[in-house]
């Protein structure tokens, strides 16, 4: 894996339901935040950068996979590196199927606004969408047991894609403002509301939302998982981590202003009570129909594109476990043929599974992502 191919893995680990619903349903999960949530963003990624920073030291003095287990059970004990890194494997692993289940609502949309209605309403049914969900899971874990060429041409296409439709939310902050929306919304749905223009500001509000805001930016963990398997992983890792947090961080501060640009933040807040709402909905009010389904089509694109980085990092996890006999020795097995820890991603596929299944019988899939 060189330098783009590792990058690449970990924009697409940090990225996907993070960006499209987060930022937004921050309004019903931290009430008050009001319009800080571009602020908080910020400050969230400033111990961020330092966690990148802290990950890039350790992955060039040990170039291995294992990341986060690998680099605590080393510096302070085998015992405090397992807790902390099952922690992470676990909600990670759970996750990959949460988010796996979120793809398909984006795809029913998709085929709604090209009007196949009846495809649409098929998407609909409880049933086919935990199928799909299942479906895209073990679709992935195919493409990293095979990996090499497989894994490269999914990914780099998917992220060239994903940052191109999601440049139009951006752009689309530039060319619309609020008076817009508000235009808008009282022709669609004749509703008028006022945007409210100053919030009272609230530390402990502000803090626990920068938390939350903290945990999108964590997946460049996935790039220390690739020791074993970058060139040149003394100067690549550190690079690729350095690369991806700087990335993310500047697209995700310029998706959110340009969407709190457009839609009042006391709007997000009031329909965030009601309904699950995400970026792509929120613009239809004020975007042309054409440039909504490339918004939608781009959103559904990188929560698929999580799937296959995401199954990589936490895999590695596994393997390096079994490496130092906490996990049974078979775990860490080498396929023969493809050269990747086939049994490991085969378990991660399996507790991903029960993720989908879960996130389908609760009804409810930010109970998964928190």
């Amino acid at each position: 894996m060189g330098l783009l191919l590792i990058t690449a893995t970990g924009i697409c680990s940090m990225m996907g339901a993070s960006i499209n619903v987060i930022p937004f349903m921050i309004q019903k999960n931290i009430p008050g935040i009001g319009p800080y949530v571009v602020p908080a963003f910020l400050f969230a990624a400033i111990p961020a950068v330092f966690a990148a920073f802290a990950y890039a030291i350790l992955s060039s003095a040990m170039p291995r996979a294992g990341g986060s287990y690998l680099y605590a059970s080393r510096g302070l004990s085998p015992y405090l590196g397992f807790i902390a890194s099952f922690s992470q494997w676990f909600g990670l692993s759970i996750v990959i199927g949460v988010i796996s289940y979120i793809i398909v609502p984006f795809i029913r949309d998709i085929f709604f606004n090209l009007e196949f209605y009846n495809i649409s309403t098929f998407l609909e049914v409880g049933s086919i969408r935990l199928i799909i969900s299942l479906l895209f899971i073990w679709l992935f874990v195919y493409v990293n047991i095979i990996g090499g060429k497989l894994y490269r041409n999914t990914l780099i296409p998917m992220l060239i894609i994903m940052f191109s439709l999601g440049g139009i939310v951006i752009i689309s902050g530039l060319l619309f403002d609020q008076n817009d929306f508000i235009d808008s919304l009282y022709r669609t749905e004749r509703r008028v509301i006022e945007p409210i223009l100053e919030k009272s500001f609230d530390w402990k509000i502000f803090l626990t939302a920068s938390t939350l805001m903290f945990s999108s930016f964590i997946g460049f963990d996935a790039i220390a998982q690739t020791g074993n398997e970058a060139k040149n992983p003394t100067k690549n890792i550190p690079r690729a981590i350095l690369l991806a947090i700087f990335i993310v961080s500047l697209y995700y501060i310029l998706f959110t202003i340009s969407v709190y640009n457009i839609v009042p933040w006391n709007f997000i807040a009031d329909e965030s009570l009601t309904k699950d709402i995400t970026a792509p909905g929120l613009l239809s009010y004020v975007l042309p129909p054409f440039w909504g389904i490339l918004i939608i089509i781009g959103a559904a694109i990188a929560l698929i594109n999580d799937l296959p980085a995401m199954i990589l990092s936490v895999s590695r996890l596994i393997f390096a476990w079994s490496k130092d006999n906490i996990f049974p020795e078979k775990i860490s097995e080498i396929h023969p043929k493809f050269n990747t820890p086939h049994r490991a991603i085969i378990y991660v596929g399996i507790v991903a599974s029960i993720g989908a299944f879960g996130s389908h019988f609760a009804g409810d899939f930010f109970l998964g992502i928190d």
